[in-house]
């Protein structure tokens, strides 16, 4: 979705004036749904982006947030300049209520000229309800994915995405998923590399594909509880195709490969090379996710071969690479203009 800038809106912005983030917020909107984003945008700033965040409300006042805090606002709707980026953040209130006229009003003003448009948890009750999910894929909380598609039938809802990207317009799944979306957005503009330093920086998992599922492994369990054991992850993450075998595990953490053992068996009930495994399974599933072929995902997540990824999808999933990502794969699959399709 390609939204023509009128030329009011256009003239609002100078040239040099780097990618513009507008935020919209109103009462009740939830916190991490705007800071968590914003967040991501300062940090890619720090090491070279030109992000200008602003926050919008539909009447330029400040708004007080869930959780009471207030929080102030730079502009209004009309005032906005064309953004490069539109988010809608989320909030616990507009599932159970009808969205008011002035928010579709503020959403439907600011998108008119932006050139991609987001949102990030229950955003999504908002663009819909501006019509903008119309005939779209999208995703939102799984709590509330059900009165999402209820209430909006022309909306393809996917309740089990970190996001969904469907042309233009993005949404994200609850709270935290709002960072893995803005990562993804950062990547876009700026490469992976850059995004790797943001979530390194943020101190969170390196970037969670959209179509991994809400559901997945790495949010159903809690982390280790130990610092060394949860180091493993950091390193197995950085370089995926490193050699991570038991002493050489026990090198890194400084610890003896007993007591390595001990604690991967009373923690964990696994063994050094399965939880390795497990790691680059996950990291396997978001290049997939990402679009890039079994074979590349193999060799980027660290197997020794196509057959080895392979076995283990088989085994944790019952099914093969190729039919995970065909299955799976929600955000990424329209960024082809040319509608190439990845294969093994």
């Amino acid at each position: 979705m390609n939204h023509p800038i009128p030329d009011t809106a256009a003239t609002r912005r100078a040239p040099g004036d780097g990618h513009r983030v507008a935020i919209l917020v109103y009462d009740g909107v939830k916190l991490l749904d705007v800071a968590g984003p914003a967040d991501v945008f300062a940090e890619a700033n720090r090491l070279g982006a030109d992000y200008r965040v602003a926050l919008v409300s539909p009447t330029g006042n400040e708004v007080t947030t869930s959780i009471g805090i207030r929080m102030a606002v730079d502009t209004d709707p009309d005032a906005e300049p064309a953004p490069d980026t539109f988010l809608v953040a989320g909030g616990d209130i507009y599932p159970r209520r009808t969205v008011p006229p002035d928010l579709v009003a503020a959403v439907q003003t600011v998108s008119a000229s932006a050139h991609r448009i987001a949102s990030i948890c229950t955003g999504a009750f908002i663009l819909a309800a501006a019509g903008l999910l119309d005939g779209k894929r999208a995703t939102t909380h799984w709590k509330v994915a059900g009165a999402l598609a209820s209430r909006y039938p022309a909306t393809r809802v996917e309740p089990d995405a970190i996001y969904v990207r469907d042309g233009d317009v993005y949404t994200s799944a609850g709270v935290s998923a709002g960072i893995d979306l803005a990562l993804a957005l950062v990547e876009e503009d700026h490469g992976p590399q850059l995004t790797r330093d943001v979530a390194r920086a943020l101190v969170v998992y390196l970037q969670r594909a959209g179509g991994q599922s809400q559901f997945s492994a790495p949010l159903q369990g809690s982390p280790p509880r130990t610092p060394a054991l949860r180091r493993i992850v950091d390193l197995v993450t950085a370089d995926p195709s490193g050699s991570y075998s038991l002493a050489e595990l026990a090198v890194h953490l400084n610890l003896s490969t007993r007591h390595l053992t001990r604690l991967f068996r009373e923690e964990l009930s696994t063994t050094p090379a399965r939880y390795v495994e497990s790691i680059r399974f996950d990291i396997a599933k978001a290049l997939l996710d990402q679009g890039h072929t079994a074979t590349q995902a193999a060799a980027r997540a660290g197997f020794p071969s196509y057959e080895s990824l392979r076995r283990v999808f088989a085994r944790e999933l019952d099914l093969s690479p190729a039919a995970y990502q065909r299955r799976f794969r929600t955000a990424r699959r329209d960024k082809d203009p040319t509608g190439a399709t990845t294969s093994e």
